[in-house]
């Protein structure tokens, strides 16, 4: 059985070692020197909303972040450094600045190909140009977009949306899917039009299962657009997570939360599903670090890091 060892960056920082060994400083430890051992290392966002230039040096709480230019350069940085990389987006990429009026979207994707993300889900203010509106720029989009719960038979985006994924990092096999919000009543009918949404509980479990047990993934993961939590009785990461099994992470987005770690979360079989989330407007790159050992079935450590976008600095 596999086991989950968090490490957040604060406590290793403070120990030494594998927090500064996972950030690409400093020498890795023993047992992740050993042969057995494969290093996965996630990036991502959520909730870009269409941040193409930092925030300006206005006094406002969120001067001189984000960016694109620096979160690129941040990326490539990592993946100079890291063999086996994933960049992943959890939707909302459309929506926030003049940049999406000006250009409909064709902006964010073209500059989402070229800092080569891996995968998105989608978000509900990516229907704010209508179905129409991002057919328009899938073209612009090398990268897939991956949506488990929505039935997009009697629309344009028939076809061009694909439940999951699965990528191959050294020997590791890696599933990826996606699960979006519910749009009634939160994005106008004629921007979405005959999209049926579906239950993302029972689909997440139905797509986990197939990505661990039939498609025999190490490693699960799920981007999420149903936000953290909420008070009332709604459907939520934290909800997801107690309610599924083979989900391993949920990265999400939506409630544009910034979280300082990583919440682990017993699911169904007592197993860890951990969930996390960076806030808006590419302020923060998330970075998690897993560490699997193949002499020791699969053990991981995870090593969790939110890594500022500061692009005055």
């Amino acid at each position: 059985m596999e086991e989950l060892f968090q490490i957040n960056r604060k406590d290793f920082l403070k120990k030494g070692g594998l927090a500064a060994a996972a950030l690409g400083f400093g020498t890795l430890p023993a047992f992740a020197r050993r042969d057995s051992v494969v290093q996965l290392t996630i990036l991502h966002t959520n909730d870009v909303h269409s941040r193409i230039d930092p925030f300006p040096m206005d006094g406002s709480r969120n001067q001189g972040l984000g960016g694109v230019a620096r979160r690129a350069a941040l990326v490539k940085q990592i993946r100079a450094e890291q063999t086996n990389v994933l960049l992943l987006d959890a939707g909302d990429v459309f929506q926030g600045t003049p940049y999406f009026n000006l250009y409909g979207g064709e902006l964010e994707f073209t500059i989402m190909s070229q800092m080569g993300y891996d995968a998105s889900t989608m978000g509900n203010h990516d229907f704010d140009n209508s179905i129409a509106g991002f057919v328009k720029q899938l073209p612009h989009a090398n990268f897939p977009f991956l949506v488990g719960n929505y039935d997009f038979s009697n629309t344009e985006l028939k076809g061009k949306t694909q439940p999951y994924k699965i990528f191959k990092k050294q020997g590791l096999k890696i599933g990826i899917f996606g699960v979006c919000i519910e749009l009634e009543g939160l994005v106008n009918k004629k921007n979405y039009l005959e999209t049926v949404y579906l239950d993302p509980i029972a689909k997440a479990n139905e797509i986990a299962s197939l990505l661990k047990n039939e498609q025999h993934c190490d490693f699960v993961i799920c981007l999420s657009h149903l936000g953290y939590k909420y008070k009332e009785n709604k459907v939520s990461d934290q909800v997801l997570a107690k309610s599924t099994r083979n989900i391993d992470l949920i990265i999400g987005g939506h409630t544009h939360t910034f979280m300082k770690e990583p919440e682990n979360i017993l699911n169904l079989d007592g197993k860890v599903t951990t969930i996390n989330q960076v806030g808006f407007a590419g302020i923060n790159l998330g970075r998690l670090d897993y560490f699997f050992d193949r002499e020791r079935g699969g053990k991981q450590r995870m090593v969790a890091a939110v890594l500022p976008v500061i692009s005055n600095a």
